[in-house]
């Protein structure tokens, strides 16, 4: 299913193609004489994948004004340092941001887009007789689009908190509505998500790879809940996943690239495809060819908080070499960050000279050369970008044990993602000779193992603002003293974006969040 498609709404499709992954030629098709078949309903279900490939959702950018998507949002905090400041969040941790800025509406119209084409197929998938689909497509294609709203409206409620909830099909005179508020709009989420999870298949054939499945509407429910701090349906949510399959890749460093993808790590990602001749397909892995990528740096303090290979951190282990400091480290540093005199592109032949802002360059997802077609590092490219993986389901569920203070359960948990990598568990490193922990120890733990095994996936700011720790991270993004950088911290002005300026105006009934009023 690695293909492409453009569908324009508002009564219409466009660009329709038997796969979600494959852009055609315009085709307009009315609503009245479209959705007459299961033929058709795919290809509007197709149309919803689409929206996932938008530029701010999770095809991301290189070097383009206010065009920064979800795989860059470790830059808002102190993963990573947005070197394209323009591009939306280093503008951001700057404060140099307002609700006139493009970059608010690039997520929030991007969204939107995708939950029009969701809620078209939802209004018209049901009114198909089975005389033209079967039964279990039916339900299986109405299960799909209530997961990709779903996951529109929870990155909607997540970073702009009060969004319009619209669940129906709008005319033009219907569009203007008002703010729903986020409890409204998370029981919305969560109530589909459950409903999706029933109806949604295991998996599905090899050539339909990529679609949602119910282990899909599972982890999303678990991460929303996660956000909500409701740990008990953290827990139930991530209870039906144990039986579904899943198991972390042999290779960490493997995931993140093209021969990863189809591992029985992945839960969800979204798919892309590029050949020679088209200009489609993703940035987040794309590079220049004469310096590593330069638009999202590794932050020393992410670099300083991985341990060594005893489980130690380097501030007390002994194999910490501060004049080689990749040197006896954590496997997943290795794969996520370009050091020195690393080897960063093999064609042309390319060595690092820590010629960045903050002396290193990330490596996780990057390619390091030209694909097998032919397609160079700098074009967009062919790369999956996984929205939800196995490590990240387990690390979940031990975060919802420890909170409510079941922590001897999560630390099987947190020892499973160790030991991918061959570093110690808890009871050899942190529980050693006997030592007691807490539930503050444990927590502490958790944190630090997302931190280093999500490193650079987006989800640094989702767990940064849960965890009401934002205001911290912004003092040691601060406190690296990148040149140039100079990172604040102003409430909930750095935990919220702001509703675009244009739709202020454009919407007499929407009001802007009390923060960017």
């Amino acid at each position: 299913m690695k293909k492409t498609l453009i569908v324009s709404l508002f009564f219409a499709l466009a660009g329709c193609k038997e796969s979600y992954l494959e852009r055609s030629s315009l085709v307009a098709v009315t609503s009245a004489s479209f959705w007459q078949n299961e033929a058709e309903a795919k290809l509007g279900i197709n149309a919803i994948y689409d929206a996932l490939q938008d530029r701010p959702q999770y095809s991301g950018t290189l070097n383009v004004t206010n065009a920064a998507g979800l795989p860059m949002y470790d830059c808002f905090g102190d993963n990573a340092f947005n070197n394209y400041r323009y591009e939306g969040p280093g503008d951001y941790m700057v404060r140099n941001m307002d609700p006139g800025k493009g970059f608010f509406n690039g997520l929030w119209n991007s969204s939107y887009r995708g939950i029009a084409r969701a809620n078209l197929a939802l209004e018209n998938i049901g009114k198909i007789p089975l005389s033209k689909i079967s039964a279990e497509s039916k339900k299986t294609l109405l299960a799909q689009a209530l997961f990709l709203r779903s996951l529109f409206y929870m990155n909607l409620a997540i970073y702009f908190a009060d969004v319009p909830l619209i669940l129906k099909v709008q005319s033009l005179d219907e569009a203007y509505v008002p703010k729903n508020t986020y409890t409204e709009v998370a029981e919305q989420v969560v109530k589909d998500l459950k409903a999706a999870a029933i109806d949604l298949p295991t998996s599905y054939p090899s050539a339909e790879y990529g679609y949602a499945t119910k282990g899909a509407a599972l982890g999303l429910l678990a991460r929303f809940e996660l956000y909500n701090k409701n740990y008990q349906g953290v827990l139930d949510a991530t209870q039906q996943m144990l039986s579904l399959g899943y198991s972390l890749n042999t290779s960490y460093a493997q995931l993140f690239t093209e021969d990863g993808e189809l591992s029985r790590e992945v839960v969800f990602s979204v798919r892309f495809f590029q050949d020679a001749i088209s200009s489609n397909g993703e940035l987040f892995s794309a590079t220049f060819e004469g310096i590593p990528r330069v638009n999202e740096q590794p932050m020393r303090n992410l670099v300083r908080e991985y341990y060594c290979t005893d489980g130690r951190p380097i501030t007390t282990s002994p194999l910490f070499n501060p004049a080689n400091e990749k040197a006896n480290r954590d496997p997943r540093l290795l794969a996520t960050v370009y050091f020195r005199n690393d080897v960063w592109l093999t064609s042309p032949l390319r060595t690092f000279a820590g010629n960045t802002a903050t002396g290193y360059a990330r490596k996780k997802y990057i390619r390091n050369g030209p694909s097998s077609t032919g397609i160079r590092p700098f074009n967009p490219g062919g790369q999956d970008f996984i929205v939800l993986r196995w490590a990240d389901v387990l690390l979940m569920r031990a975060e919802a044990l420890i909170e409510l203070n079941r922590s001897a359960e999560a630390a099987p948990l947190i020892n499973q993602v160790r030991a991918r990598v061959s570093m110690p568990s808890i009871a050899q490193v942190e529980g050693a000779n006997n030592a007691v922990l807490t539930q503050e120890d444990y927590r502490t733990i958790l944190r630090r193992e997302r931190r280093v095994e999500l490193a650079l996936e987006g989800l640094r700011f989702f767990d940064l603002k849960r965890w009401g720790e934002m205001q911290q991270a912004v003092a040691r993004a601060a406190a690296d003293n990148v040149p140039g950088y100079a990172p604040l911290y102003e409430g909930k002005k750095s935990e919220i974006f702001a509703i675009p300026q244009t739709e202020i105006e454009a919407n007499q009934f929407l009001v802007q969040h009390p923060a960017w009023q």
